[in-house]
């Protein structure tokens, strides 16, 4: 008893003595971040080494330790850090985090790799962070290999050693002062085409090539407010050089913007009225757009400058107008994007689109297809949908357009899904939906195929709304208009087309008996209840049930396989729930209507 009393007071003790430990390990770590969050890295290391000598298994000291290492890089001591975090805690996500990047600084890009593969086996969501990871891995392979082969090839005394030559040299006469500006503007000229390749645009690299800013009459000429016709020469040299050199070269991209003054003069270049400087600046930032990793790197600048600036030149009438909406576009699909477009969307977003659908009769029939796509490509997420909806001034713009020659170019606009999916603006559709059904029964005999298309998709999503639309479509025909298209077979088509028969047969009679007067034996609905898309079997299901209403349209499925399909499909076939219940209710409604 008495060795067993011993054992448990021992017990207390040390638990007594553990929970010091932890306070003081605690108020250490604090300390740490606290010197961490003011840089002093050196201080924050000190003050978890001591923590640990509290508590050996604090796995937060130890990657808040690899943490600051890695701001001193000391990688190798931060990955034992990580290493030790492991032991404490398997599963630790910030040590395989903080280990990979000590990999990648060290160049070890496998063991790199194997970090960030494992965070995300231990965390699937984080799928975005992994990418991240990956690419920049990537790119620092890439650029390692770049600067290896260009050394190599330099030592070898081959074209690229006169390259080197060539550039290093150019870039020593462009920072020697006192010369003229045309002498600095050919220097540049040459300079860009000594760096028409990989090899030449790694030497440039390597070289400080993008330290050419540093040089008093290129800076001066670069970020002045006005030009002489001597410096908007040597500005558009520049931009030629950073084109030479950014083109492909996702690393070049990424030390050009790092440049102190680039990112805010590029845009004030765009704003400069010269337009062989905005043409020659949209040229660079579309080096930019066409890759995720330069798309990324532009989404950190001003939002609200950059797309105030591109939006304008969807007036022009030459090339600037599609550069710039070519890169709007790009832009439009990166999450960051969408973010900031959410959260400025009414003080900065739909006022320029107000304003451009406003003066739509002044801009270039292309441009503003391209600028509206960009909104309707916006819409995709659901807190900006809920913002359009609210703003009425944008939907009166559209519907403006509805009846000029512009409506193709507005139809990107409206989401194509269900109502139950964007309820968000089923108000706008009740008071402008006979208009907009009105235009977009005109442009179902449209000679483009991706117009017909977006028209009829728009008819499926607006119709819901209003029962005058339903009747004014069906009177102008549109049961044998979406049969026609529905005969033709191509998919997306199909889907709208027969959303769009579901709706009009839901409320109307006479679509039910148009349907049935130009499908006699209904072989198109049963074509579609054997199709692959459960959506367009449950509407297929559902407008058959909906004919199956008149007198003698039963008698028309007699010797189809009719049964069979909709027994399937009710009896568990189809997985959609309401798929089921439509095949059971037509199922229901011929079996009453014809007992044969």
């Amino acid at each position: 008893d008495g060795f067993l009393a011993a054992l448990e007071e021992d017990a207390k003790e040390r638990a007594q003595r553990r929970r010091r430990n932890e306070q003081l390990a605690n108020a250490l770590k604090e300390e740490g971040n606290e010197a961490f969050r003011k840089g002093d890295f050196a201080l924050a290391i000190q003050r978890y080494s001591e923590g640990l000598q509290k508590l050996r298994d604090k796995q937060e000291l130890y990657t808040n330790r690899a943490q600051a290492y890695l701001k001193l890089h000391e990688y190798e001591k931060a990955i034992s850090d990580c290493e030790w975090a492991l032991k404490c805690n398997k599963n630790c996500l910030k040590a395989y985090f903080l280990m990979g990047k000590a990999h990648l600084a060290l160049q070890h890009f496998p063991e790199s790799r194997q970090c960030y593969e494992k965070m995300l086996q231990i965390d699937p969501q984080k799928e975005n962070l992994f990418k991240e990871c990956v690419t920049e891995a990537a790119l620092e392979e890439k650029r390692l290999r770049d600067e290896q082969r260009a050394e190599r090839e330099a030592q070898a005394g081959s074209a690229a050693a006169a390259a080197a030559l060539s550039i290093q040299e150019l870039l020593h006469r462009i920072c020697s002062p006192g010369q003229d500006i045309p002498y600095y503007t050919g220097a540049i000229r040459l300079l860009a085409g000594a760096v028409s390749n990989c090899t030449g645009q790694t030497l440039f690299r390597t070289n400080n090539g993008f330290s050419i800013l540093r040089s008093q009459p290129v800076r001066g000429a670069f970020c002045a407010e006005s030009r002489s016709p001597a410096e908007v020469e040597l500005c558009l040299s520049l931009l030629l050089l950073w084109q030479a050199a950014c083109a492909g070269n996702e690393e070049n991209q990424r030390v050009l913007l790092a440049q102190p003054h680039v990112s805010a003069q590029l845009a004030e270049l765009l704003s400069s009225g010269t337009a062989q400087l905005q043409r020659e600046t949209l040229a660079l930032v579309s080096l930019y757009s066409e890759n995720p990793n330069g798309r990324r790197l532009l989404v950190r600048q001003d939002l609200s400058r950059w797309l105030q600036i591109l939006m304008a030149f969807v007036k022009s009438t030459d090339a600037r107008a599609d550069i710039a909406m070519n890169i709007l576009s790009d832009l439009a699909g990166e999450e960051r994007f969408q973010r900031q477009c959410r959260a400025m969307l009414c003080t900065d977003v739909l006022p320029l689109f107000t304003q451009l659908l406003v003066c739509a009769r002044q801009v270039g029939r292309a441009a503003l297809a391209r600028a509206v796509a960009v909104l309707g490509s916006l819409c995709a997420d659901v807190g900006i949908r809920a913002q359009l909806a609210q703003s009425r001034e944008c939907w009166q713009a559209c519907l403006q357009l509805l009846f000029s020659l512009c409506f193709p170019c507005v139809l990107p606009v409206f989401p194509l899904s269900s109502p139950c999916v964007f309820p968000e603006f089923s108000l706008c559709f009740q008071d402008f939906a006979v208009p907009i059904t009105g235009r977009c029964l005109a442009l179902l005999g449209h000679q483009d195929g991706r117009i017909v298309t977006r028209a009829t998709g728009v008819l499926s999503r607006v119709l819901p709304a209003s029962p005058s639309a339903v009747e004014q479509v069906v009177k102008a025909g549109v049961v044998k208009k979406m049969l026609k298209f529905l005969k033709a077979g191509g998919q997306l088509t199909s889907s709208y087309a027969i959303k769009t028969l579901s709706i009009c047969t839901r409320s109307c009679r006479q679509a039910q008996e148009e349907l049935l007067r130009w499908d006699k034996r209904l072989q198109v609905l049963l074509k579609l209840l054997q199709a692959g898309d459960e959506l367009t079997v449950g509407n297929a299901a559902f407008c058959l049930s909906q004919c199956l209403l008149l007198p003698g349209a039963a008698s028309a499925l007699l010797g189809s396989n009719v049964v069979q399909l909709l027994l399937g499909l009710a009896g568990g076939d189809a997985q959609r729930t309401l798929v089921q219940q439509n095949s059971a209710i037509a199922l229901g409604r011929l079996c009453v209507a014809e007992p044969r």
